[in-house]
């Protein structure tokens, strides 16, 4: 197997796993998108006569084939190829020979990885937008059955004012739908096409057009000057992962008011038993373990934001090969905001409020009170608001 950087030196092999580190696993996600990005360079590349349209031809044709047969399970990437795009490009090569071999022309690994991570980035976020959406579908179908339901609207932990199931769902539906916008507004920073600008500093003497791989990767802008993209790395990143730390905050304090509504002390809700689990010692109990976790979710998310935002930090411009550690994170986030949200949606489908349960303390219509005594009686509120009080203290 040679790899992209491979000179004929020899290379330990202990170094090769620590500095290989979890690419080849981690890659496996990054495959179309490598394929798709390299399929562009390469019609580029003809476009402007730096290769032949044969080679094109092949290129294109060998891609494809390699990207199906990966997907079949026919290869994977070893340790040995260390990442995707010598997964590729050595197998490419061995397809269709010299052609293969060309088609690093005019790019760097650097700008390979950040393109394909970039259109991933594109499709994550785009994705996670659209679970967000059922998830607000099934708040929406949770209102429609039981939004008349009352509530007791908390502030500091005691009863403050009347709600209903339709207020509390409305809440958590306004934040989820801010969260797709917020998934949104990353695509600024992550839809700029990073190709061409090689290692950093371009591919001088030769006249690569990288107006037209924006064009056919469907980026929104060509991201100049070329010494702008190291320097971006880990912002697109970061923005995403901090957008899906906000998303896992607003599913923990769903959790956590569903975890205290579930409580035998309130009992405002049922769960359906497929969502709980048991003890291994207590016969009677079903734990609403799912919910626990959601809560948690927030920790790790805001975890992997962090990590994120410190291997970048302090780094000189150009590349760096810290940058290749962003994708532990970035993915181990996307991956938890994926299956919080679906599990998210999937609970709350037979999630049943019981409202044979559920008191409202006679104070919590005081405030209505005091508006109703400035409507009847024209008195000033602070007034209305004194003369309630008066009623609740004695």
């Amino acid at each position: 197997m040679t790899r992209l950087w491979e000179k004929g030196l020899p290379l330990a092999e202990r170094v090769l796993r620590y500095t290989a580190g979890e690419d080849h696993l981690l890659d496996a996600r990054l495959v179309t998108y490598d394929v798709r990005g390299s399929i562009a360079h390469a019609e580029m590349l003809a476009a402007t006569g730096l290769i032949s349209e044969e080679d094109r031809d092949a290129i294109c044709g060998g891609l494809k084939a390699l990207e199906a047969d990966f997907n079949d399970g026919k290869w994977h990437i070893s340790l040995e190829d260390e990442d995707v795009h010598t997964a590729l490009e050595s197998r490419l090569t061995i397809t269709v020979g010299d052609a293969g071999a060309r088609l690093h022309l005019g790019r760097s690994r650097n700008d390979q990885v950040l393109t394909a991570l970039r259109l991933y980035l594109r499709d994550a976020a785009e994705d996670l937008a659209g679970r967000i959406s059922k998830l607000r579908d099934s708040i929406a179908l949770l209102s429609q059955r039981q939004g008349d339901v009352a509530l007791p609207g908390y502030t500091h932990m005691q009863h403050a004012m009347p709600s209903s199931v339709e207020l509390w769902c409305g809440g958590f539906a306004e934040a989820f739908g801010d969260a797709i916008e917020g998934l949104g507004a990353t695509r600024r920073r992550i839809n700029k096409n990073p190709l061409g600008s090689a290692a950093g500093y371009g591919t001088p003497g030769l006249p690569i057009d990288r107006d037209l791989t924006t064009k056919k990767l469907g980026f929104d802008a060509t991201q100049a000057p070329v010494t702008s993209v190291q320097l971006s790395r880990g912002k697109a990143e970061s923005a995403l992962v901090f957008e899906i730390t906000l998303l896992t905050q607003d599913l923990g304090r769903m959790a956590t008011d569903l975890l205290l509504f579930y409580t035998q002390e309130f009992a405002y809700v049922s769960l359906a038993p497929d969502v709980t689990t048991g003890s291994s010692i207590m016969p009677q109990k079903r734990n609403p373990d799912v919910l626990e976790l959601l809560r948690a979710a927030s920790a790790t998310a805001h975890a992997c934001l962090d990590e994120s935002l410190m291997i970048t930090a302090k780094l000189q411009s150009g590349y760096q090969r810290d940058l290749q550690r962003l994708k532990a994170p970035l993915f181990r986030a996307i991956d938890l905001a994926i299956d919080s949200v679906d599990i998210m949606a999937y609970l709350l489908d037979d999630v049943r409020f019981l409202p044979e349960n559920i008191t409202l303390d006679a104070g919590i219509f005081a405030t209505e009170e005091a508006y109703r005594l400035v409507t009847d009686e024209g008195i000033p509120f602070r007034v209305a608001y004194k003369r309630v009080a008066e009623r609740y203290s004695k």
